[in-house]
């Protein structure tokens, strides 16, 4: 039932930062302020009558980002006092009241465990007038008062786990997200086949700690994260499955198994490792040692030889040495990744590691991850070449810059840019790999004979 709500309350604007979880919160969001106030999303904050930033914690000087932002909602909202702005994500989770503090315009601070209340929260506003602010932690409540998803293209994401419970040294994570909590198996499977029947032919299974999923299986039984894979695979209409982010200690003998069992799970893996350095591995709190993750990535690669991976990397953590560093640069080059995410250390609030001393300088934390740039630069463009002269399974997603180009995926998640056709979006076309640079390929379209 739609909540009543003033007439000019018609437009919803969401600024989102951070991972593919908050993509997905965000157009939960979206669906769920359609569902109670018909509001359409448009493309500019000037355009709209809610504002919602759905914020994240890991990166540096989040807040700041999140504050300097809100000064420019500040001057919209000047103009038009009935503008609703909501702060959402882990920054609000974070910060709680202290955003409405320092800015006092701010109408309602919400955390990821509670923008299902959105709704309600918009409610009491416009009623009332007040602010409000929700932060607490509900067990996965929210995903019982989602509606179902829309049709969100051929590709789709669907969370099946929220929090983590690794509470590396570094990560806010736990702190903003909570402890693990899986949702039951039959309410993914629903929420996949919903976007299935809206058109959906990849589907992309998320989490803090996706592999660390135990959710109650049909059965009445605990399923783990392989046996969910293999259910999702059983769905009419899936072509491809893909699943983000993992951590090394549950890669377990199965999980690699099922990267050369089940056809529609792609040879893609995204397995974070942080650093080369057994000492920092042991300071960060990441539960592994580099020797363990070389057997994972063995044993992924027995079963998928052609598996491509990618990884984090953090240079210049507190204690960091030369040798550490050299560690981490020579596990990059026995792995051999297809690219990576690199990071300089910077302390996040609330964290063990920001009570250690940041001792690494400055102008040693950009040398070292220049040269971890140049590294990752160089296997990346090794991985773009070693797919010159090979036909491909592309996904086509949609109609590329360049006029009469479409852009879809590779299997191993590689975007390709070639002459096609609009009517292909959703299709899976042969293409051959003709061009290679820097972060794509460029393909001709392998057109079946008359």
């Amino acid at each position: 039932m739609k909540l009543k709500a003033s007439k000019n309350l018609d437009t919803l604007f969401i600024k989102t930062y951070g991972c593919q979880m908050n993509e997905y919160d965000s157009s939960r969001m979206a669906d769920m302020m359609k569902e109670a106030y018909g509001l359409r999303l448009v493309g500019m904050a000037e355009d709209a009558d809610v504002i919602l930033m759905n914020t994240c914690s890991v990166r540096e000087k989040a807040e700041e980002k999140v504050y300097s932002e809100l000064g420019r909602y500040k001057k919209l909202k000047d103009k038009r006092p009935d503008m609703i702005i909501g702060v959402g994500g882990c920054v609000g989770q974070q910060e709680g009241e202290r955003i409405q503090q320092r800015a006092p315009y701010v109408d309602i601070v919400f955390g990821p465990q509670t923008y299902h209340r959105l709704p309600e929260m918009v409610k009491q506003i416009r009623r009332n007038r007040v602010r409000v602010t929700e932060i607490d932690m509900p067990e996965i409540e929210k995903f019982d008062h989602l509606p179902k998803v829309d049709g969100h293209g051929i590709s789709g994401f669907v969370t099946i786990m929220e929090g983590c419970d690794k509470f590396c040294t570094f990560c806010v994570v736990p702190y903003t997200r909570g402890p693990e909590l899986s949702r039951p198996v039959a309410d993914i499977l629903a929420e996949c086949c919903q976007l299935l029947a809206g058109g959906a032919v990849e589907i992309s299974l998320l989490g803090q700690n996706v592999n660390g999923y135990r959710g109650m299986g049909p059965d009445g039984e605990e399923w783990d994260f392989t046996m969910l894979l293999y259910a999702v695979a059983e769905l009419e209409g899936l072509k491809r499955l893909r699943f983000t982010t993992s951590h090394p200690m549950e890669m377990t003998q199965e999980l690699c198994v099922a990267f050369g069992e089940i056809p529609q799970l792609m040879p893609y893996l995204h397995l974070p490792v942080q650093s080369g350095s057994d000492v920092l591995l042991k300071a960060m709190h990441r539960g592994h040692d580099r020797a363990t993750y070389f057997r994972t990535i063995d044993t992924l690669r027995k079963h998928c030889p052609d598996l491509a991976l990618s990884s984090d990397f953090i240079v210049g953590y507190p204690g960091e040495t030369d040798a550490d560093f050299d560690d981490t640069l020579e596990l990059v080059r026995q792995v051999g990744y297809d690219s990576a995410f690199c990071f300089k250390y910077s302390p996040r609030p609330g964290t063990p590691a920001a009570k250690s001393e940041d001792n690494v300088p400055e102008a040693v934390k950009d040398a070292r991850l220049q040269a971890l740039l140049s590294l990752m630069r160089e296997q990346t463009r090794q991985a773009m070449q070693r797919q010159l002269g090979r036909t491909v399974d592309v996904l086509v997603e949609k109609a590329s810059r360049n006029a009469g180009d479409m852009q879809g995926r590779t299997p191993d998640f590689k975007i390709v840019h070639f002459r096609g056709n609009p009517r292909q979006v959703g299709q899976i076309m042969p293409v051959r790999i003709v061009e290679a640079y820097g972060q794509s390929l460029r393909g001709e379209l392998i057109l079946a004979d008359n």
